[in-house]
């Protein structure tokens, strides 16, 4: 399986947000799950990178030309893909990956969360989508959503399209019956 991990070019101050970058990439060593990310050696995605290939884990980068610099790309991994610019970058992680994981992050993180869920939402893909819940930091954004489905803005069916747990183990599964 490809899992594609959308996720902060900053790091986390959580320490529970880093000890589960180590225990998730551990997890993808063992079960040959390979990572595809953003491409930077920063932040948490340069963590989960570094993490995986330590591990003896396949990565593939993507990054736009314009970020080589400014989010410093990873210079150990298996592939790196370097495109013109973001929306080919959101492309091709959508198109090489089985699965989408939405780790803490910042705004690129939501922008990456929303647009996959609204390809879901209009038929584009059929890939599941979770977030990793990571000590509550995504509490207000799904209580959002919920709130949103409460004032009709959002279908009941369309919030549905997100997992989201705050336990790897749970997510794993819901992938893996999923993808079956």
């Amino acid at each position: 399986m490809k899992i594609c991990i959308f996720c902060g070019a900053n790091a986390s101050l959580d320490p529970q947000v880093n000890q589960e970058v180590k225990d998730l990439m551990k997890h993808f060593a063992t079960e040959g799950t390979e990572l595809i990310y953003g491409g930077a050696g920063i932040g948490i995605m340069g963590a989960l990178a570094t993490e995986l290939i330590v591990q003896g884990g396949k990565v593939t980068g993507v990054i736009p030309q314009q970020l080589m610099k400014k989010e410093i790309a990873h210079g150990g991994l298996t592939k790196l893909h370097v495109v013109k610019d973001m929306h080919d970058r959101k492309k091709m992680m959508y198109d090489l990956s089985d699965a989408f994981l939405i780790f803490p992050g910042g705004m690129g993180t939501l922008d990456e969360l929303f647009e996959i869920l609204t390809w879901k939402q209009l038929g584009i893909h059929q890939k599941p989508i979770a977030i990793f819940n990571i000590n509550h930091y995504y509490d207000h954004l799904l209580g959002f959503l919920d709130h949103a489905v409460e004032k009709g803005l959002v279908k009941q069916q369309d919030r549905l399209l997100l997992f989201d747990s705050n336990n790897w183990d749970n997510i794993w599964n819901y992938f893996k019956d999923y993808v079956k």
